[in-house]
């Protein structure tokens, strides 16, 4: 860029089950220096993440943020989603066009909500980060070589019923468990944790009737997460039921980190919110299974890793491998400039009212 141009802007997404962010940024920072906020999570439907709903939200967001820094464009777009991995043809096939046409995108990146939070957390160095919330999914990279080409490596991440080992569905579960077992008198219950679920719940009896018919039993199970550490100080029972997740969690980063010296792991998420109850276990199974590596706070949010992404595709400096699944980089067509707004910035009222500011 010469002195006195316009700044290049990239737009980055993260679209996850609170709603979805979009963030602007300047292509040689990253950093946003503005946001809007959607508190109403895609929807997803038969052909998976609908990609209509998402553009529904994010045209008008882009625009209101084009409008707010006075830009007629963006170099680069990168889109993280919860579920793009596995439910995210229709996204892949729809966006690039829709974002040509409507924002006059050439490069975009589509990428699941773990790849958002790995650069959010790392940028583009090698290592592992641990994405943990009501689930838990760990992903690596490693870095391609003039010989060799990088490549994701993912563990866990199959959902409550499958797998996410150590996540807060797992943890709120193996809580409840805890304390039905102290209900029936079964070894290897918790009074302690009885007593938090009746303060939640309501009698131990009704908890099926509660649970079962829920559509999102995965969070209501995570919920009773913090329960959990908050009974583990006094409770030995709890204690134990955080170190197993400890221990599931730093299998996973063991299975995905580079086993070479210098690797890095980050954590990220709500889960982590737990504190010492969880953190002091997890910091000793990690020492113990992944010595060779090094455990550094997350320097960002996935909204933060979308930008970083979207900035590195504008500046041609993406390391971080593409993958059919994990890391899309579509080829994107050209406008059709017999539509002529793509040459003027949108109108100031097409924006959501919702903002925020990282």
């Amino acid at each position: 860029m010469t002195a006195g141009s316009a700044p290049a802007w990239v737009l980055g997404a993260d679209s996850g089950g609170s709603g979805l962010r979009i963030g602007l940024a300047a292509a040689g920072d990253a950093r946003a220096v503005d946001t809007v906020v959607s508190r109403e999570p895609v929807r997803t439907g038969p052909s998976g993440i609908d990609a209509g709903h998402l553009l529904d939200q994010l045209l008008p967001a882009a625009r209101a943020l084009l409008n707010r820094a006075g830009a007629s464009g963006v170099a680069a777009v990168a889109i993280g989603a919860a579920g793009m991995a596995t439910l995210g043809d229709d996204l892949r096939a729809t966006l690039p066009g829709a974002l040509a046409e409507a924002l006059g995108v050439r490069r975009l990146a589509l990428a699941a909500d773990a790849v958002t939070a790995y650069a959010g957390a790392l940028g583009q160095r090698p290592g592992a980060v641990v994405a943990a919330g009501t689930g838990m999914i760990a992903l690596g990279v490693t870095l391609g070589t003039a010989d060799e080409p990088g490549a994701w490596r993912r563990a866990d991440g199959w959902g409550h019923l499958l797998g996410d080992c150590g996540g807060g569905a797992w943890i709120g579960r193996a809580g409840l468990d805890a304390a039905l077992r102290a209900y029936d008198g079964r070894s290897g219950g918790s009074a302690a944790l009885l007593a938090r679920l009746e303060a939640v719940f309501g009698p131990a009896p009704g908890l099926p009737g509660l649970l079962y018919p829920r559509p999102d039993r995965p969070a209501v199970l995570a919920s009773f997460a913090p329960e959990v550490g908050r009974c583990a100080a006094d409770d030995p029972v709890a204690a134990g039921i955080l170190r197993d997740a400890a221990r599931g969690i730093a299998e996973s980063a063991a299975a995905v980190c580079p086993a070479v010296g210098g690797s890095e792991v980050a954590l990220t998420g709500g889960l982590f919110g737990l504190g010492e109850p969880l953190l002091a276990p997890l910091r000793n199974e990690l020492a113990r299974q992944l010595p060779y590596a090094r455990l550094v706070a997350a320097a960002g949010d996935p909204l933060a890793g979308a930008l970083r992404i979207a900035a590195a595709l504008a500046t041609d400096d993406l390391l971080l491998p593409a993958d059919p699944r994990l890391l899309h980089l579509p080829d994107v067509p050209p406008p059709d400039r017999s539509h002529p707004d793509h040459s003027h910035p949108p109108h100031p009222d097409s924006g959501p009212p919702d903002r925020a500011n990282d």
